[in-house]
């Protein structure tokens, strides 16, 4: 994979980085993403809703593959905490976000990988881990604070909206997305993979919706994060930006 960004990237400056695989071209309709085969480009002014902080804590991920992922669950110590034991041990700052998104790749890659389509009871398409997996790279990008404040939102905040831009799924397919993605895939070993694959990328995954798929997406917090201010901030904005998401397909 080519960076193609430094650490201490203006917030302003467009930035890109070369995946091993092509993203779907239809990204393109999302404002301020450039799709050119395996080259995605970004600028943030026209990308983000929000972008007060360009910074975040990953950890490299090979590391978290070699040394992380295997581990096993104890009467002493749950996966959250071998999680959150990882990223203060390896976790670092970086402000360069092309290495985000390819950390973030990487994470969604194992994931939401294609082995997935042969599991007796999981009803996934190849089309939905496309999707999955090209959404949760992006949605990297986000960031809370640790009170709480949303500080970077981007449309892939709202994956199930923005996939339904590009992809032209239905509101009924989007919400299949959003049950398959905050669901854990329905399954305890997914949800394990799950939270100790994104100690790469600083956190744990926490979705923004409640009791039902409601298109509010979700964003990889720090542990310890102020959850009732998240969400009280997310209510207070999210139906604007979604409703601003939806827009870009027309």
């Amino acid at each position: 994979m080519t960076l193609a960004a430094s650490p201490g990237t203006t917030s302003t400056t467009p930035f890109s980085v070369e995946l091993p695989e092509p993203f779907t071209s239809e990204w393109s309709r999302i404002d301020g993403i450039t799709i050119s085969g395996n080259t995605i480009t970004v600028d943030p002014q026209r990308y983000f809703f929000r972008y007060e902080n360009p910074s975040w804590v990953v950890a490299d991920w090979d590391l978290v593959r070699n040394e992380l992922l295997d581990v096993q669950e104890t009467t002493d110590q749950a996966v959250e905490q071998q999680a959150l034991e990882f990223v203060r041990a390896h976790g670092r700052t970086t402000g360069n976000p092309a290495e985000v998104l390819e950390i973030a790749y990487r994470v969604a890659a194992y994931l939401y990988r294609d082995a997935h389509l042969h599991v007796q009871g999981l009803d996934v398409t190849e089309r939905q881990l496309t999707a999955l997996r090209e959404a949760t790279t992006l949605m990297a990008l986000n960031r809370v604070e640790l009170n709480g404040h949303l500080a970077n939102v981007g449309p892939c905040w709202f994956f199930p909206v923005a996939t339904s831009v590009v992809f032209g799924f239905t509101e009924e397919e989007g919400q299949v997305l959003d049950e398959l993605y905050h669901g854990g895939w329905f399954h305890e070993g997914r949800r394990r993979e799950a939270v100790l694959a994104h100690a790469a990328l600083g956190g744990r995954l926490v979705h923004g919706c409640q009791a039902a798929a409601d298109m509010a997406g979700g964003c990889v917090l720090a542990y310890g994060t102020d959850l009732s201010a998240f969400r009280t901030e997310l209510d207070s904005l999210r139906h604007d930006w979604m409703d601003r998401v939806a827009a870009m397909a027309s």
